[in-house]
């Protein structure tokens, strides 16, 4: 089951943020900018710190790809760069996962945290839970901003992807 879990949600990861993306994109400059009192304040800067946060973790899986400094980094200020970038992410996460053996999904991995950094050893499984889940949480953030900001925001339920795509049905 492991070895088709995460492919699915490496694919149901670039689904979501497709919609998310193309509801902020109809944004004006001044919404997508508006601090919404969310964790990162903005869709902007929300958008910015997961494409930061995925950097650092598959830098981490990987040893491969930008290292960014620091969680809350902007490393894109206009929106259509962003929305490349995280297109290309996207494409790079699926393409990684899907490489994954079970073997290598059995396996441990070591890194150090950017806000304390001690070495940290665990297994590869969970963190790629985790890698996930944290897209999640933060699109779950940008979803309540743009229904604050608009109104109405994109259906991103996991079983509506699996409904539409046949992956985990």
């Amino acid at each position: 089951m492991v070895e088709t879990l995460f492919p699915m949600l490496a694919r149901y990861n670039a689904w979501a943020n497709e919609r998310v993306y193309a509801a902020a994109g109809a944004l004006d400059d001044y919404a997508l900018r508006m601090d919404c009192e969310a964790f990162f304040g903005s869709v902007h800067r929300t958008l910015n710190h997961l494409i930061t946060a995925d950097r650092i973790w598959m830098r981490r899986f990987t040893g491969e790809g930008p290292s960014p400094r620091a969680l809350n980094e902007v490393p894109y200020d206009r929106f259509a760069n962003l929305a490349t970038a995280r297109r290309a992410e996207d494409a790079r996460i699926i393409a990684w996962v899907e490489g994954l053996s079970s073997a290598e999904l059995a396996g441990r991995f070591r890194y150090q945290p950017i806000t304390n950094p001690v070495d940290i050893e665990q297994p590869l499984a969970p963190a790629l839970l985790h890698f996930f889940n944290h897209q999640t949480h933060h699109r779950g953030q940008c979803h309540a901003m743009l229904t604050r900001l608009v109104g109405k925001a994109p259906e991103l339920d996991l079983i509506m992807f699996q409904r539409e795509s046949g992956m985990g049905m």
